[in-house]
């Protein structure tokens, strides 16, 4: 690898933020991260090699720190999110019913062995993408609270499932794994707690805020990458050791600096350029020659938004919940990522599942504008009535 290669990830990166100008209110820059990707890849100008041992072992590092954010964004701490649990497990418990039929459409339709594969990308959620923007719009009203519990939810479930469904025949060794992993992060988390209160680690943190030592950083990313070491000795994937660094940065309730530094390093450098990896290994004139990938994105696309649909009018919840909930990001982006390095998918099934994450993050801001809308029209129903009222 060189810092041509380097320079050319970095440009490519950029056109997420890039996309994000364009004036709507919410656009994941991932979209724009995967099409420059693309470009710059096998299926375009092939300016960057995926199989490049030190351009692979970057993305596998990005992929840990996207787990980490994916895992910290997490609202663990936020009490609303208590109230609105059994909301939240009604959805997704209803989606984690039917997925399973959805995963066999799918693969009926396009003429492959992967259900399990296929339902547990149907039930996925992605934290990540949508609590920020749901966050940032001050939406936190019922429903989309209701959305960001069943969203938890699907995300701690399905990306737990992961190593499970690739290789059901190494499901031992997968859980095995994923046990020494979750043992590593309840030792760390209770020594965490212990040392919290302490005047010395008080002491220490605070030189380090006004020195700028971002030790908190560091300690996050020594727990990350202890956590991978251990995943990848014990022969699980670096998935979990990422979700489980950030699911205890959750827990703790890092200080905001701490998120500022996270998002300076990840959503800076490694995970666009993880996105961009990704999207130069896809295979777009692969999936573009093969009639079967696309019907299978399309069927990813349409089962994954009617599963979603179904399950907010069970719960009688509106459409635009079900819209936003449908967006995935992490459990498609490691099930593309470990499939290839597995050899469990084709670079082609690969490209049609990040495909189909891709249209679900445009649903999502479909989905996400309109409970937005939603919420804002209530609330202005509302403030006649209460000054009626008083």
């Amino acid at each position: 690898m060189s810092f041509e290669t380097l320079l050319v990830i970095v440009l490519a990166g950029l056109a997420g933020p890039l996309l994000g100008v364009s004036g709507r209110r919410f656009v994941p820059v991932v979209i724009g991260e995967i099409l420059a990707g693309v470009l710059v890849g096998r299926t375009g100008l092939g300016l960057v090699d995926p199989s490049n041992a030190t351009v692979a072992f970057l993305g596998t590092v990005g992929f840990a720190m996207l787990m980490l954010t994916v895992g910290m964004h997490l609202p663990l701490r936020d009490e609303r999110l208590a109230h609105s649990l059994p909301s939240g497990l009604l959805l997704a418990g209803i989606v984690g019913l039917l997925a399973p039929l959805g995963g066999l459409a799918a693969a009926r339709l396009a003429g492959t062995a992967h259900v399990a594969i296929y339902a547990v990308l149907i039930a996925s959620g992605s934290a990540a993408v949508l609590l920020p923007a749901l966050q940032e719009a001050g939406a936190d009203g019922p429903d989309a609270l209701a959305v960001m519990a069943q969203v938890t939810i699907a995300d701690v479930v399905t990306i737990l499932s992961v190593p499970i469904v690739l290789a059901p025949g190494n499901t031992a060794n997968a859980l095995l794994g994923s046990a020494l992993v979750a043992l590593a992060v309840l030792l760390l988390l209770s020594a965490a707690r212990l040392l919290t209160g302490h005047p010395w680690v008080h002491h220490v943190r605070s030189l380090s805020k006004q020195r700028h030592w971002a030790l908190d950083l560091r300690m996050s990313l020594l727990v990350l990458f202890f956590l991978a070491w251990i995943a990848d000795k014990s022969g699980t994937s670096v998935l979990i050791a990422g979700f489980g660094a950030g699911l205890m940065v959750a827990v703790i309730g890092g200080p905001k600096r701490l998120s500022t530094q996270v998002r300076g390093v990840a959503d800076g450098f490694f995970i666009p350029l993880y996105f961009v990896v990704l999207g130069a290994q896809m295979d777009l004139r692969g999936l573009l020659q093969h009639p079967s990938m696309l019907l299978l994105t399309g069927a990813l696309v349409l089962l994954n938004v009617l599963v979603h649909l179904i399950a907010v009018l069970l719960a009688r919840r509106p459409l635009s919940a079900g819209m936003a909930a449908s967006a995935q990001l992490g459990v498609p982006a490691a099930v593309s990522s470990l499939g290839l390095e597995q050899g469990v998918l084709s670079p082609t099934v690969a490209t049609a599942i990040v495909a189909a994450a891709v249209c679900s993050l445009v649903v999502c801001t479909l989905g996400v504008e309109s409970l937005i809308g939603r919420e804002q029209e209530l609330q202005s129903s509302r403030d006649p009535q209460l000054m009626a009222r008083s």
